[in-house]
């Protein structure tokens, strides 16, 4: 977890990078090429000008687990191809289940842990570390992470000091994508406040189309959609408090955002499916159903970050004309910026293993996942021009020039049991929210006790 000092930022720092992106995904042309989201016509992935040097590892066998399924995977695969071409080493992805802590677990007990594994929760790195799990970075991988990474990056890949994550993939999850052509029948208009969220909301109903696809089926998506509605409302302080429960979830700025929240979740007509339908919704249909039907979608919206478009690319629509984007409506008096991510952690560890970690701190691995769409890189000597389309160019661009100045997903930083655990604490407890958004009191008195026994026991 971010010690407070490198989390806590100001007002003025989220503006501007809210600012940025706003002015960026104005820009939301067309995909350079054509179908660029799929990878195609991308030629030799290999970046050209490889500036990291790793050694050769013949005969060298390593695991690699991440929850990573579909496009996601295949495309992190070509990554770890590049890793065996040029060390000689081979590579097996293994597919890891949430909550991954409880998954290494069992790999663990049974004498079988990857050789490294993708963690998407600062919690998860430092129950790993706790749990004696996690090796610290090498001397090659530092480097590598220090010459390529922002300092609030490599922060938080740190426990006790000591640097243990390489945050190889990014996510600004303040963005809603919507049906252009939906919006274009409605007559509605991009949003810039939550107030005009609401308006075209209206207007999309209007029109015959529901508004809005939630993907209540996964409870991650719902803590996305909290957090940015409780950063813009009550503001970066308040927000570092309660990601560290400095503050309850009894407080009067949790009522106020969940009471915020429930004028779109309580809205049965709203929701594609109604509030049942959105609970059996998990997050790729969400997102297929809003771009799939022509002009007929089940939905006009969908919230999620910038890996939207891996799903999108499943469709026949085209990011940029098809499918297009708005930065999350500001709720208070400024729009937030939430970021997510996943970070490589050697659990076992050996010269293959920190070699591969080096390589995943280096721009030449984010180069290849990045030309093959709905990826987003924090190392910030990744080229621009090496996402396939000007959005995703746009999204990459502000997130470096933010720097240190970002909040991470609130429920990344809680433990797991709380944050990133299916079925149970936060993710539970908004899935019954969304069940039924009259009962605000009821699901921060859930809230507060599953976050208290959580940040009570650590884990």
């Amino acid at each position: 977890m971010r010690s407070k000092s490198s989390t806590i930022r100001t007002h003025r720092a989220v503006t501007t990078l809210a600012a940025l992106l706003a002015g960026a995904l104005a820009l939301t042309a067309c995909s350079s090429g054509d179908g660029n989201d799929k990878g195609e016509g991308g030629g030799d992935q290999t970046p050209s000008g490889s500036t990291v040097t790793l050694p050769r590892l013949n005969g060298a066998h390593l695991e690699v687990a991440a929850v990573w399924t579909g496009a996601e995977q295949a495309n992190f695969k070509k990554v770890l191809a590049e890793f065996e071409k040029r060390t000689g080493a081979s590579v097996t992805f293994v597919p890891a289940q949430d909550p991954i802590i409880n998954f290494l677990g069992s790999k663990i007990a049974g004498g079988q842990p990857p050789d490294v594994a993708m963690l998407p929760q600062p919690g998860a790195i430092k129950q790993a570390v706790q749990k004696n799990w996690a090796k610290p970075l090498g001397p090659d991988a530092l480097k590598e992470l220090q010459q390529n990474y922002s300092q609030g990056w490599q922060d938080i890949g740190k426990v006790g000091g000591k640097q243990y994550g390489v945050y190889y993939k990014a996510a600004n999850k303040s963005l809603i994508w919507y049906n252009a052509k939906v919006f274009a029948n409605a007559g509605a208009q991009e949003p810039k406040t939550w107030k005009d969220l609401l308006t075209a909301a209206r207007a999309v109903y209007d029109s015959g189309v529901t508004p809005f696809s939630v993907p209540g089926a996964d409870g991650w998506p719902l803590t996305d959609w909290f957090e940015n509605v409780y950063l813009s409302q009550a503001g970066p302080e308040k927000y570092d408090q309660l990601a560290q429960h400095k503050i309850k979830w009894t407080d009067p700025s949790v009522e106020q955002a969940l009471t915020t929240l429930a004028q779109i979740w309580g809205k049965k007509d709203y929701l594609a499916g109604g509030q049942d339908g959105a609970l059996q919704t998990e997050f790729p249909a969400s997102v297929t159903q809003t771009f799939t039907g022509g002009d007929q979608p089940k939905a006009a919206m969908v919230y999620e970050g910038d890996f939207v478009q891996v799903n999108i690319a499943e469709t026949k629509a085209k990011v940029g004309t098809d499918a297009k984007v708005f930065p999350f409506p500001a709720v208070g008096s400024t729009a937030p910026v939430v970021s997510g991510g996943d970070a490589a952690v050697i659990l076992k560890d050996s010269k293959a293993a920190q070699a591969l970690a080096t390589f995943l701190a280096s721009p030449d691995a984010a180069t290849i996942q990045a030309k093959l769409g709905g990826y987003l890189s924090p190392n910030k000597n990744v080229p621009v021009s090496a996402y396939p389309n000007a959005v995703q160019q746009k999204i990459a661009g502000a997130l470096i020039a933010s720097g240190d100045d970002f909040r991470f997903d609130m429920s990344d930083q809680a433990p797991q049991a709380f944050g990133g655990t299916p079925g149970k604490g936060e993710w539970k407890d908004l899935q019954d929210f969304l069940k039924n958004p009259t009962d605000v009191a009821g699901a921060q008195a859930k809230l507060e006790k599953d976050a208290a026994a959580a940040y009570g026991s650590g884990s």
